[in-house]
């Protein structure tokens, strides 16, 4: 699947407006995990989730095939970033505690992603994806308008990719062990207009129709909108639909002297196998 990089004409917008995650979600996730040394962030965009997993993991890597998103992305001593497409991600084997994919899932080439992610998760590790749909805005009038710009407007601009994330990824394969019950998430913001308005213009439609007819769409409904907004500010929500698993992948191992078994670590070497003596 070669790579089609959507956002690099929205990618300033992309950075300044997009919504950030609920803190609960990345508490949730790190305590699904054993270690909380490395997590991935996989199609980081301009670093929304990358940020949120610091507060747990003492390093995140943070990847993206746009070179544009990560050039906008924000910074932190604890992230590395990298451009690099999801399925060679330049990680070492078994380096990962987790692995997580933010509203870019629908982006990959799913076989060969999830192959590197059972290469570079540890055993036990876990992987969770999510993505949001369409906004909700308060008041009936407004969200109308909204869902028009949405599926009237831009719609016939949006890539054929984006029908997994009006369907949940519900029809996206998931090869990893399901971790019980997924509690419900949802992002939600109290917006002025304006902001608003910067938010529709890091859709990768709005880039795209921009692009097609050397018209901004969002003008005109900014002014339409501008007539029933009132003061102040509206909440604005998203739900997030989540799939967590676990990687059940076992490091290869491979017999040596006396037998027993040594485990092959990350770097191909063979380790020697475990002497107790050690412990006393």
């Amino acid at each position: 699947m070669a790579f089609s990089d959507h956002f690099d004409p929205v990618s300033a917008h992309y950075a300044r407006h997009r919504p950030t995650y609920p803190a609960e979600l990345f508490t949730w996730l790190a305590s699904l995990c054993r270690e909380h040394r490395q997590a991935w962030d996989c199609g980081a965009g301009s670093g929304q989730a990358s940020l949120a997993l610091t507060a747990h993991f003492e390093r995140v890597l943070a990847t993206d095939a746009s070179a544009g998103q990560i050039g906008k992305a924000m910074r932190h001593p604890g992230i590395v970033y990298r451009v690099a497409p999801a399925e060679e991600s330049g990680l070492e084997t078994a380096s990962c505690d987790l692995v997580i994919v933010a509203q870019a899932l629908h982006w990959f080439d799913p076989e060969r992603f999830y192959a590197e992610v059972k290469r570079v998760l540890k055993p036990g590790g876990v992987i969770a994806v999510w993505c949001y749909g369409i906004l909700r805005v308060a008041g009936e009038e407004v969200g109308r308008e909204v869902e028009r710009f949405y599926h009237r407007v831009v719609g016939p601009y949006w890539p054929p990719e984006r029908h997994h994330v009006e369907t949940g990824y519900r029809e996206l394969p998931f090869p990893f062990d399901p971790i019980g019950e997924v509690p419900e998430f949802c992002m939600a913001q109290s917006w002025c207009l304006a902001e608003l308005m910067g938010y529709l213009r890091s859709w990768s439609a709005t880039g795209a129709c921009l692009k097609a007819t050397g018209q901004d769409p969002v003008v005109a409904l900014e002014q339409r909108l501008a007539t029933m907004w009132g003061e102040g500010e509206r909440r604005v929500s998203w739900p997030l639909m989540v799939k967590a698993g676990l990687n059940t992948r076992k490091l290869p191992s491979v017999q040596v002297d006396g037998g027993s078994e040594g485990i092959i670590p990350p770097d191909g070497s063979r380790a020697a196998p475990w002497d107790s003596s050690f412990c006393r």
